[in-house]
Formats: C-alpha cells, sequence, structure tokens
C-alpha cells in the first residue's frame, strides 16, 4: 500500500513538472495566461524598457527646425551632443521607453545597441544571423518582438551620454559602448559615447569602514584633481619635457592617482574639493566618473568635499553630491538640509573585528566658494555660524552615544575642509612642520571661529586643499601648549594650476598626502607621495599624534 501511494505521489509530481513547462514555453512564446498572471510574477527588469533609440540635429540657422522630437512618444537626453561649442550645430540623443505593462504587439524591445559605419551584422563576427537597425550617428540597434523579451536581464533599461576619448563609466550594471557617435562637422567637440544599462537599477550598500587587523586605518588625502570633460590641458606641469613635453592632464592626473592608490593600498581616500575643473566641464558627469572609476574598481571606499570650482560645470553642488552619493563605495552625504553648504557631514571609523564601536570619527565641511561680501571681506567665503553649530552639536551628542563611550581604548578626530582656516596664516601663531610654504594662504577674510571650535571638540587636526603649492602641516599652540595640527596636501591634478618655479627648486610636482591612524598606540603619522621623482618614498614623514595628544614636531 505505501509503495502505491509513492509510486503514484511521484508519477503525479512528475506530470505536474511536465504540464508546467508545457505552459511556460507556450506562455512564453504565445502568452497564454492572463495578464492578471503576469502582472503578479516578478520581472527582471521593473518599470521601464527601451524599444527605440534616435539622434536629432537641428541648425541654429533654421528658425523653423528643432532639436525636439515628439515629447508625447520620444524622451530627450538633455545634453547638447556638441556641448554648445557647434555655432549652429546642436544634436540630442532621443529614447523611446514603455512600461512592460504598456507593451503591445508592434512594440520591439532593444537587446543590444552599437556605434560604427558598418552594420554589425556584416562587421562583426557572431552577427551574421542578426538583424540590426540603423539609426543616425552610427547608431546601430537589435530589437526583437519575442513575448517576455522585456523580462530578460538582457533588455536594454535606460541610456545615458559620456564625453571624451578617455569617459568611463562608474555607475554598476552600466556600459559604455567602445565607439563614438557619428556627428556631422564635429569640429573641436569632445568624443560622444553612449552608454547603456540593462535590467533594473544596481542597489548600491553604503561601505562600513573599519580599523584593520593590525590596529591601524590609512586615510588618503587628494586635492585638487582639476578634472576636465575630455583629456584636459595641462598647467605648469614638471618637468616641462616629460613624455616629449606631450601632456593630457586628466590622463597624467589619473595615471599618478592609480599609482599611488596601488602602492599605499589606503583603506579611505578624502576627496578634499576642486575634484573638478567647472571651467573646463561642460559636462561634469564625465569627471566625476573618471575620479570615481579609480576607486571602485579597486573597493576603496571614497568621502567627498566640494571646492569653489566643483560646481562651475554643468552641474550644481545639490546635483553633483546626489551622483556622487549614488555610486559604490561613496561615503558622501549632503548633509542636513538646515545647515548652510552642501557636504556637512561626519564619518564614522568602526574598531577592528565586529565591533560596533566608533574609533575614528572624520568631520567633512563644506568651506563654499567666494566671499558673499566682497567690499568687506575680499577672496572667499568662510564655514557659517550653523555649520558651527551642527559640529558642535554633533560632536557632543556622538561622545554621549554608546558606541563612541563604550569604546575603551583612545578615540581619535579629525576634520576635512577645501579652503584653510584664517588661522593657517597667522604665522606668529603657528609653528611649521615640515613642508612646502610657497604661496600665502588664501584663506576667508572674515573669521567665524571654527578652528577654536575644533580645538573644543578635541579634534587633533583638521587638513585642506585650496592652495596647490603648499603642503606643509602648521602647528596651532595656546601659552605654548600644542592644541591643533593645520595640514595642506598638496594639489595632485594637472588640470589645476602648480609653478612657482622661483620658490621652489626644480618646480612643483603634484602629491597626495596619508595620514596612518595606530589605534593601538592612539598616534597619527603623515606623509606625502609625489608624482614624478622618488615615486616611492614617503616625503616629510612625521608624527603628529602620539599617545591621543596633539605633539609639537
Amino acid at each position: 500500500m505505501t509503495r502505491r501511494i509513492v509510486r503514484t505521489s511521484i508519477q503525479l509530481g512528475a506530470l505536474i513538472c511536465i504540464i508546467f513547462l508545457l505552459v511556460f514555453v507556450l506562455d512564453n512564446r504565445f502568452r497564454v495566461l492572463p495578464d492578471a498572471i503576469h502582472n503578479a510574477l516578478p520581472t527582471h527588469t521593473s518599470g521601464l524598457v527601451i524599444t527605440d533609440i534616435t539622434l536629432k540635429t537641428c541648425s541654429s540657422l533654421n528658425v523653423l527646425g528643432s532639436c525636439k522630437l515628439d515629447p508625447q512618444k520620444w524622451h530627450r537626453v538633455d545634453k547638447d551632443l556638441y556641448l554648445k561649442k557647434g555655432w549652429l550645430n546642436h544634436a540630442f540623443i532621443h529614447i523611446e521607453r514603455k512600461r512592460e505593462s504598456e507593451l503591445v504587439e508592434t512594440d520591439r524591445v532593444i537587446l543590444d545597441v552599437k556605434v560604427g559605419r558598418l552594420d554589425p551584422a556584416t562587421s562583426e563576427k557572431g552577427q551574421g544571423a542578426e538583424k540590426w537597425e540603423s539609426r543616425p550617428g552610427g547608431i546601430w540597434l537589435k530589437r526583437t518582438s519575442k513575448r517576455h523579451a522585456s523580462d530578460s536581464v538582457k533588455a536594454i533599461t535606460a541610456v545615458d551620454v559620456l564625453f571624451g576619448a578617455d569617459a568611463v563609466e562608474a555607475r554598476p550594471g552600466w556600459m559604455i559602448l567602445d565607439q563614438p557617435i557619428q556627428l556631422s562637422n564635429p569640429g573641436d567637440s569632445e568624443e560622444v559615447r553612449l552608454t547603456v544599462r540593462r535590467g533594473p537599477p544596481v542597489h548600491v550598500e553604503r561601505p562600513t569602514p573599519r580599523v584593520r587587523k593590525d590596529g591601524r586605518f590609512k586615510i588618503m588625502q587628494v586635492a585638487d584633481l582639476h578634472l576636465s570633460t575630455g583629456l584636459g590641458v595641462c598647467r605648469d606641469p614638471e618637468p616641462p619635457d616629460h613624455n616629449g613635453g606631450k601632456c593630457d592632464a586628466d590622463v597624467r592626473t589619473l595615471e599618478f592617482l592609480g599609482s599611488v592608490l596601488d602602492s599605499e593600498k589606503p583603506d579611505l581616500v578624502i576627496l578634499s574639493g576642486d575634484q573638478i575643473n567647472g571651467e573646463t566641464s561642460p559636462d561634469a558627469q564625465s569627471a566625476v566618473f573618471k575620479f570615481a572609476e579609480m576607486f571602485i574598481k579597486r573597493s576603496i571606499p571614497f568621502a567627498t568635499i566640494f571646492g569653489n570650482h566643483d560646481d562651475e560645470g554643468s552641474l550644481g553642488r545639490q546635483t553633483l553630491m546626489q551622483l556622487t552619493q549614488s555610486l559604490p563605495f561613496s561615503l558622501s552625504l549632503p548633509g542636513p538640509s538646515s545647515v548652510e553648504g552642501v557636504g556637512n557631514y561626519y564619518v564614522e571609523v568602526l574598531a577592528r573585528g565586529t565591533s560596533t564601536h566608533s574609533a575614528l570619527t572624520l568631520y567633512l565641511l563644506d568651506t563654499h566658494g567666494y566671499s558673499p561680501d566682497e567690499r568687506q571681506f575680499r577672496g572667499y567665503d568662510w564655514i557659517k555660524k550653523s555649520q558651527i553649530d551642527w559640529f558642535k552639536a554633533t560632536a557632543q551628542n556622538l561622545k554621549k552615544s554608546p558606541a563612541h563611550k563604550e569604546y575603551k581604548h583612545y578615540r581619535m578626530e579629525m576634520a576635512f575642509i577645501h579652503i584653510p582656516l584664517p588661522e593657517y596664516r597667522q604665522e606668529s601663531e603657528i609653528v611649521k612642520g615640515s613642508g612646502t610654504f610657497a604661496e600665502p594662504p588664501t584663506a576667508p577674510g572674515f573669521n567665524s571661529g571654527f578652528k577654536q571650535a575644533l580645538v573644543e571638540e578635541g579634534v587633533l587636526a583638521v587638513s585642506c586643499g585650496h592652495d596647490h603649492v603648499n603642503d606643509y602641516c602648521a602647528l596651532s599652540k595656546h601659552e605654548d601648549k600644542p592644541e591643533l595640527w593645520m595640514c595642506y596636501a598638496g594639489g595632485a591634478g594637472f588640470g589645476g594650476y602648480g609653478g612657482y618655479k622661483d620658490k621652489i627648486e626644480g618646480g612643483y610636482h603634484r602629491r597626495v598626502r596619508v595620514f596612518e591612524f595606530d589605534m593601538d598606540e592612539a598616534r597619527i603619522r603623515t606623509w606625502k607621495r609625489l608624482e614624478y621623482g622618488d615615486r616611492e618614498k614617503k616625503v616629510d614623514e612625521m608624527v603628529i599624534v602620539e599617545g591621543g595628544q596633539v605633539v609639537a614636531p
């Protein structure tokens, strides 16, 4: 009796599997199941799918012409492919997109996109049996009307445009095409690259910085990259005849950055402003992806604040922060909307192992741009009262939290800003440590008191950028007692100024600064790494904190 029941159960299960498989195959080809069931089934690609892509050009001479297609059908990617450099010509990518639930019999879902002069079916191996549809600009589409094509992870669900021969894609799930769009009369416009996403947006987890097993944590501060849309133009390269005198700013900058990342292997990178050279970044997104991709492919967390040039390109501070925040390994945050500026936040570095206690707190604040009152305070803006109030309240609340109170070792705190504090130029009240002091600090004319707030809350050091050829650390004292180290990182990018040969023997070489925290000894050690010369040397290495206390050089 038992054997009969088991045999019958097996036969019934096999029959159900066969029926299920048969229905699946039929539905895949003929959609035999009702819509109610389809709407309940999960899909790989939720939301929108792309059904067509085209390029629309127009001329300023044709007053009746337009670069906009029917908005009821087409969505325009709002980037002029000529980057507004064409005196007369303009061009825009348009996409047709639909919700999966709205697809009809005549809709064809895009499964692949290529760019080139020749039909991929004849110019590429393995494509002979495929049918490709031509669009303007050398765009080729592979589309299908097969049932459930929109459910495939191969379906194109988003399209964007990036610029420059060195353009890279930093977003997960996206792929940049390897050939540029073919524009008529491109002139000196940057190469235009289509980039596409397959499947749904990829959820990005915010990383958790943590002290290493050896009790150390290494931060690399990268200041003033000054990246452009495209290769960029070098300013004051040293030596001038390096590489036969040929110098593409962003190529050389990123080669240096990649080299020092691989050598130092930092646990965290702080980008302390002017990552983007706004004046030469008509598409700031392309510039952001270039620096972000360097950290993402190495799985290194990074945090950013802005300088006075980042938002002088195509994107404002808020949009830039949203873009950066959305990327993998980014710790960047806009900060409270009630506090002036964009990018006032802190990063907690947890103790080693699986501890939830904070061993190190890093404060990052927006130093804004140019003075709002040039008549009275010429030069640059200053940290505002709302920022100082936020910082003090945050620091005091963190000290009371279990994550801080229950940490049994020395805790350490540090701050990063872009524009130096007024105290950087008070030579009579500071003791300069090692490093280059080549240009007068361009600090704000108004002193809002942030330095004193740092000291009162127990911050041990603050480091900035902005003045590219200064790379020293200076010790602020009170009644001969050390209270705060104030450091410069030095400029890292060739798209920003260097020079000062009259004050620096051999000229200024780009550099980055490293801070190594030894949590067992409560020690902070710092040094710099140069782009040219002895690239492996730790330049001007010094201890600035010992036993959790600021120490003199």
